[in-house]
């Protein structure tokens, strides 16, 4: 088995949500705790920071993961989906796992899959953790996939467990409110294991106090030990003054990490830095900083507010749901441009209404898809935008409507390619 072989195994032969939808969903632990068993516990053998949330969840991962690495710890990073390369799921200080560890473990649990069909997303989280545990990371950050509660990365005891937001996404598996959402989000939260809390809302703060109280895990809201003093853009980084609790002074903070929503990361980074220190790891303020400025060069992260060229500048942003989209009109408040040129793709079991009557008429619209059968076909796409008063022509893939805007935009224009992670994936820079 070679590379492309073992790759194909694992995306044709077992089921796959960027491709199935909600077929691909195994709720629950046998799966992968027989994976485990037979991979001999690897989860058992580490440290973890456990991280969930509607958005921000990889944002947060990925700056959690930089900051350790720059305090000298050997640091494994489990994320998901990725943009180009499946390798950029599983990293140790910041480098993909090889091809050939990828074929290894293919080979190595094959007879297994094909007894067991487990979901591409168990195997991805089995190999992250026989892979860290066999590379003896010091610590791990891992990303759950959907939600919490019945996650597969949900076997793992943490050092740390971290709620980044909730917002409305996946309603379809994790419930149509924001209280039944936080629950399942909640289910990360362990018995006695410190859980931070990254935004503060009314609908969720009761669930939240409630299961940690349940739990007797001590909880902690990002906001209530810093705060943001003011920020501002500083040419390829975010310069965010931060003020702690009971201080006067004020700490400065540069991240690689542009969009303005990052200012609440930033604040989820901090908290749970503090409480890494309080359960023994020792991570100085200056590796703090360091490690937020260059969060994109040492682990790699991309497509969050992404600029991949001047003049007309072009930027990619992952946002796909209500939430992201709401951060992504916000960045679009304080971003000058002329025209505004918006490449949009979804996939069909997002609440794609709910998207589109959030975005502004005048933009120029760029119908496409994503090369993958949950994709909403363009043509669709741009008949529900209609009813919006969105209105624009379709394009077979986001290339081709990249390769449009760019020929329509003035110097000064401004395009933007979001709705879906696998859309901005397939972008050729």
């Amino acid at each position: 088995m070679d590379y492309h072989e073992a790759i194909e195994f694992l995306y044709n032969k077992l089921p796959m949500f960027s491709r199935d939808g909600g077929l691909a969903i195994k709720p629950g632990f046998a799966n992968i705790l027989k994976l485990c068993q037979a991979l001999n516990n690897p989860h058992q053998k580490l440290k973890f920071v456990h991280v969930a949330g509607t958005n921000g969840k990889g944002s947060v991962s990925h700056m959690l993961a930089a900051v350790l690495q720059t305090a000298g710890y050997k640091t494994g990073l489990y994320t998901s989906p990725h943009l180009k390369d499946f390798r950029e799921r599983i990293k140790i200080n910041g480098a993909m796992i090889s091809e050939d560890e990828v074929i290894a473990f293919v080979e190595n649990v094959r007879p297994l899959l094909e007894e067991m069909q487990p979901s591409f997303f168990e195997i991805t989280v089995a190999m992250a953790f026989d892979h860290f545990a066999s590379n003896q990371v010091e610590i791990a950050v891992i990303e759950t996939g959907m939600g919490g509660r019945l996650d597969s990365t949900n076997i793992i005891t943490p050092l740390l467990s971290v709620i980044t937001n909730i917002g409305f996404d996946h309603m379809q598996f994790l419930g149509d409110t924001l209280e039944q959402i936080a629950f399942e989000k909640a289910g990360i939260i362990k018995a006695g294991i410190p859980v931070v809390i990254g935004e503060q809302q009314p609908e969720t703060e009761t669930v939240f106090r409630k299961v940690a109280n349940e739990k007797s895990a001590p909880l902690y809201f990002a906001h209530d030990n810093f705060q943001i003093a003011d920020w501002q853009n500083e040419q390829d980084h975010l310069a965010i003054n931060i003020a702690e609790t009971g201080t006067t002074d004020q700490v400065r903070y540069q991240i690689d990490l542009t969009g303005q929503y990052q200012t609440k990361n930033l604040l989820t980074v901090l908290e749970g830095c503090r409480q890494l220190n309080s359960a023994g790891l020792h991570i100085a303020p200056e590796q703090l900083q360091e490690g937020v400025r260059h969060t994109k060069k040492l682990t790699g992260l991309h497509g969050r507010w992404e600029t991949i060229q001047q003049h007309p500048r072009v930027v990619l942003d992952v946002a796909h749901n209500e939430s992201g989209i709401r951060e992504l009109l916000s960045q679009l408040e304080i971003t000058t441009y002329h025209r505004l040129h918006l490449i949009l793709g979804m996939v069909k079991d997002k609440d794609v209404n709910a998207v589109l009557q959030m975005l502004p008429p005048q933009a120029i619209y760029y119908f496409t898809q994503a090369q993958i059968s949950r994709a909403l076909h363009g043509e669709a796409l741009k008949e529900q935008a209609a009813v919006f008063g969105l209105r624009g022509k379709v394009y077979e893939n986001v290339n081709k409507a990249l390769a449009e805007a760019k020929a329509h935009a003035h110097a000064d224009d401004l395009i933007v390619i979001c709705g879906s992670v696998f859309l901005v994936g397939e972008v050729i820079v």
